[in-house]
């Protein structure tokens, strides 16, 4: 037994000046690994009588007990003293100055955004946002799509089980709003005509390639008054479209489209010239398709709760990630949602570089080329 105290004291001794984690699980090794002296002691208990065996056993464990007590407070002290050292030598010398190839660039989404804003601000439109979860009668009922719509597949549409308790019911789920058209009809609901408007927002479809996207952002507006014709439509995107593109003149044509929420429809192209290399918004021989629009539907107005007898109103749609690709030469829709650092610094601008009518749209094309 007076070994035993020996060596107690041996080890707590050993582990109180172990100066490393590594010089300390030595000793643990060394004295309760598979060979350790204290693990052979244990070895030895059976050879020993049942009162010797119960006596020595209950010694071993209590000493057992206090070195593994030991190497627990030793190792705590240890790895805070290491800690520390380290924390001390990757101190940062926060006096340096900014390096100035680590300044942030503005995404074009975000700029065309800005553009987009100013120009319909600059005509009189409100800026209105909504959720991006949105119920099936603001998304596809008030709009006048009805519920054998092809665009209400699930195919193209992310549904969201609005009660997980219960089985996924199709009728009953919300949607990720696929365009932002939800936010005409509430804003119909909340207020009377006049009314002139823009949503522009994140919106989402089941779709990815070169020109599609599952999240997207698009920018969607409504105008409702009395006496409102196609000419009021007509003029108000041809005065943005050349504003956006700042040109003096652009040629425009419209074709005739369908849409369950406008009638009459069209699609708005405009004037350019395409080569193998190059894509030039203006006059030109070739035509580009760059939004939808139209009449509002008498349906849509009741569903807002307007009457159609007594105001009319016309409704656009386009896409704000299309549009930077096209004014500013980007090839693949995909590239502005990977978060790569370089793609950022050669598309972005600089945080300075805002937008205003007055003071000029793309600043000279803000690019870093």
């Amino acid at each position: 037994m007076e070994n035993l105290e020996s060596l107690k004291r041996t080890i707590l001794d050993e582990i109180k000046t172990a100066d490393s984690l590594k010089n300390l699980d030595d000793i643990r090794v060394a004295n309760m690994g598979k060979k350790g002296r204290l693990t052979e002691m244990m070895k030895t208990l059976s050879s020993l009588s049942l009162e010797e065996k119960i006596a020595l056993g209950k010694q071993l464990n209590l000493v057992k007990s206090e070195v593994e007590n030991a190497i627990l407070a030793q190792k705590n002290i240890l790895e805070e003293k290491e800690l520390n050292a380290k924390l001390a030598a990757e101190k940062i010398d926060i006096t340096l100055p900014v390096r100035p190839e680590t300044q942030g660039r503005i995404h074009p989404v975000s700029k065309i955004y800005e553009e987009v804003v100013a120009i319909f601000g600059q005509m009189g439109f409100d800026v209105v946002n909504g959720p991006d979860i949105e119920d099936q009668f603001h998304n596809f009922n008030a709009l006048n799509m009805p519920a054998n719509h092809p665009a209400r597949q699930m195919q193209d549409t992310f549904y969201i089980n609005n009660d997980p308790s219960k089985p996924f019911d199709m009728d009953q789920a919300f949607v990720m709003r696929t365009h932002t058209s939800g936010m005409q009809i509430r804003t119909m609901e909340k207020q009377q005509p006049p009314i002139r408007i823009i949503a522009p927002g994140r919106t989402y479809r089941s779709d990815y390639d070169a020109t599609h996207t599952p999240m997207f952002h698009q920018v969607e507006g409504l105008v409702i008054d009395k006496n409102i014709t196609m000419a009021h439509l007509k003029g108000c995107l041809y005065d943005f479209m050349k504003a956006f593109f700042e040109l003096d003149e652009l040629p425009v044509r419209y074709r005739p489209s369908y849409f369950p929420f406008t009638e009459p429809s069209a699609e708005m192209d405009i004037g350019c010239l395409k080569t193998k290399t190059e894509l030039k918004i203006g006059a030109g021989t070739d035509w580009l398709e760059v939004l939808g629009c139209g009449m509002v539907h008498p349906n849509v107005l009741r569903a807002g709760g307007i009457n159609p007898d007594e105001y009319q109103g016309f409704a656009f749609g386009l896409g704000i990630d299309r549009l930077a690709m096209l004014k500013y030469g980007i090839p693949d829709l995909r590239t502005f949602f990977e978060s790569d650092v370089r793609w950022l610094k050669h598309y972005g601008f600089t945080p300075l570089d805002f937008s205003s009518l007055t003071g000029g749209l793309s600043n000279n094309g803000g690019l870093t080329r």
